[in-house]
């Protein structure tokens, strides 16, 4: 079959193909060799309406593997990882403390009713929670419920690139020895209870406040634990 060299066809006959769909579940389209034998176009029509495509927005190309459908993915999810791995509790910690009693005030000017519910309900499942796992499951949902309900979109980014840290499983373990010190868990349940009441009193300031006294205490047992690390066995039993 003769093949047409007319691009305008070709960019007519691929926006078809796309909107047929007729690819793999990875969005992967066919090749250039196989587009231009199944729709007789040539190769260098294929690609000028390929470019075009990509420019639209509607494809994407990745060196050695193809062309797939849809916007090319952000690779913002590799800089988190990177940013995640070179950092330590205690810049999380700062940073927390900076945005998160700022997001606080805003959940309490903005959350709705179901919000309100949904962090009491959170609350229970910290508390009813028997293992470290759990614990850090729900505590992470828990703020980030507040985090929604304060209505900031760049805030809540900028919430989940922290809280990916909850993932690594160093913060993880030195969280659990945080929660062992004596009286922890039952000051932070409390501490979260007190929060919740503020943002449903529609009272920003003391949200704000009941937050940053939460993460600061957060940050003593932190500290407190991380120290206790260096000290020797016999140290560590004087000090408890």
């Amino acid at each position: 079959m003769p093949q047409t060299e007319n691009s305008n066809y070709a960019l007519e006959k691929l926006r078809d193909v796309l909107h047929q769909g007729e690819f793999g579940n990875d969005g992967k389209l066919p090749t250039e060799r196989t587009l231009s034998d199944k729709l007789g176009i040539s190769r260098r029509a294929v690609r000028r309406a390929l470019e075009v495509l990509e420019a639209e927005g509607l494809i994407w190309r990745k060196q050695g593997s193809g062309t797939y459908l849809g916007q090319k993915p952000s690779d913002w999810g590799n800089h988190v990882d990177n940013i995640v791995a070179g950092t330590d509790f205690m810049e999380i910690m700062e940073v927390r403390l900076r945005i998160e009693p700022q997001i606080a005030q805003l959940a309490a000017m903005r959350a709705k009713a179901s919000d309100i519910e949904r962090m009491r309900e959170l609350a229970r499942k910290i508390t009813e929670s028997d293992d470290a796992d759990a614990k850090e499951l729900w505590d992470g949902a828990l703020h980030r419920q507040i985090a929604l309900a304060a209505g900031n979109q760049l805030f809540l980014s900028i919430f989940d690139v922290v809280n990916r840290v909850r993932q690594d499983d160093a913060w993880q373990t030195i969280r659990e020895r945080a929660r062992s010190i004596s009286g922890t868990m039952a000051h932070s349940n409390a501490q979260h209870a007190a929060l919740i009441e503020a943002i449903a009193a529609r009272d920003p300031a003391r949200a704000g406040e009941c937050m940053r006294m939460h993460l600061l205490m957060l940050q003593e047992r932190l500290i407190r634990q991380t120290s206790m690390d260096h000290l020797g066995p016999e140290t560590v039993a004087e000090a408890s």
